[in-house]
């Protein structure tokens, strides 16, 4: 027996109108498609850059566009965001065996994520540049691209007219839960404008690094002076150039109008490591009388022990040749898994693989 279904969830943030179309197909598929409007966001109006004129567009040079305040912070509600996905489920009787899975194909958009007042990961980027919001527009904070996860038991058959080995050898059962998902996009940043007191004030600095044409975005390679030992390296370090030279503080390659604008990596345009966890459940019952079994479980958490890394912690590019911040683009920890033997949302101190054991008396 196979199905197919969907499903979706409420995306963050207030929507004051809403769109979904949902698509049936006569073999029974069935995709959803959703658009939110009036995602709340934040915009620093007052900002100014002291570095040069036309520099750092839009902010105006050397004085604030209304002298009568400070910093200005509006509240907007015009950002959007769209979800687009197809979950397909599957489920297979066969015998003793039992199998389940589900598999969503799905992509989310937006200019704002989690409602824009709190950031989703360390490298949210929660305020716009003024009148420049489609800047934005990316994958979603929390967009899963590909999403499966799958069960199976087993119930091994063993049949014998002798009862001792009927004892040892019947009433085997043995299970797996299985997940596994794309990794999660984050941004490469720009260092901060820092030379001679100067800079933008009342309002974000330098935003996205620089992408280096031709050059790959991964590199699983040890960088020298960036990848420390406990690290693995994910992102190449020579492919992303900061704004801002982090040895001088002033703009990368001399201070001007072409040199000291936002880079172009634009928001959410890498991803982290995929994420996979596998449980292995083994049980044995005890018939003892009518109503009254005696059961013991191993229980295996990530019973293959395989590492699941968080985001990179540093994602501040530097210049390539010249100085590449420690640590840039490496994954340094890992994350909880959506089981395990301490519970769930505990962090990666509860992601190694746990092994119990467990035996109880059922009536």
């Amino acid at each position: 027996m196979a199905a197919i279904k969907t499903r979706f969830g409420v995306l963050p943030g207030s929507a004051s109108r809403r769109r979904s179309l949902n698509v049936i197909s006569p073999r029974g598929r069935l995709g959803n498609r959703i658009t939110v409007s009036a995602h709340r966001f934040q915009v620093q109006l007052n900002g100014y850059q002291t570095v040069c004129a036309g520099c750092f567009a839009p902010y105006p040079y050397a004085r604030p566009t209304d002298q009568r305040f400070a910093s200005v912070n509006e509240f907007r509600t015009d950002a959007n965001s769209s979800y687009a996905g197809l979950q397909t489920s599957f489920t297979e009787q066969i015998k003793g065996l039992s199998l389940r899975a589900n598999y969503t194909l799905s992509h989310c958009l937006d200019e704002v994520s989690n409602g824009g007042l709190l950031p989703f990961s360390s490298q949210g980027i929660l305020s716009p540049l003024p009148g420049e919001l489609r800047r934005q527009y990316g994958d979603c904070d929390y967009d899963v691209r590909h999403n499966l996860s799958a069960y199976g038991m087993l119930q091994l058959p063993f049949h014998s007219q002798h009862r001792l080995l009927r004892q040892v050898f019947a009433n085997w059962s043995v299970s797996e839960t299985a997940f596994l998902h794309s990794g999660l996009p984050f941004s490469v940043l720009s260092q901060p404008y820092t030379a001679n007191g100067q800079g933008i004030f009342q309002a974000n600095g330098p935003q996205f690094a620089r992408r280096v044409p031709g050059v790959p975005v991964y590199s699983k390679s040890p960088y020298p002076s960036v990848t420390e030992p406990g690290t693995k390296q994910w992102l190449n370090p020579a492919a992303f150039v900061s704004v801002v030279d982090p040895t001088t503080g002033a703009c990368t390659g001399g201070n001007s109008v072409a040199n000291c604008q936002f880079g172009d990596s634009g928001r959410n345009t890498v991803r982290g490591p995929h994420f996979t966890d596998s449980d292995i459940y083994l049980t044995k019952q005890f018939p003892l009388r009518d109503g009254i079994t005696v059961r013991f479980d191993t229980q295996m958490f990530n019973a293959f022990n395989h590492p699941n890394c968080a985001l990179p912690s540093t994602v501040e590019a530097g210049v390539p040749g010249t100085f590449i911040p420690a640590r840039f683009g490496t994954l340094e920890s890992t994350i909880s898994p959506p089981t395990g033997l301490l519970g769930v949302g505990l962090g990666g101190d509860s992601s190694p693989r746990m092994i119990a054991f467990q035996g109880r008396i059922e009536f």
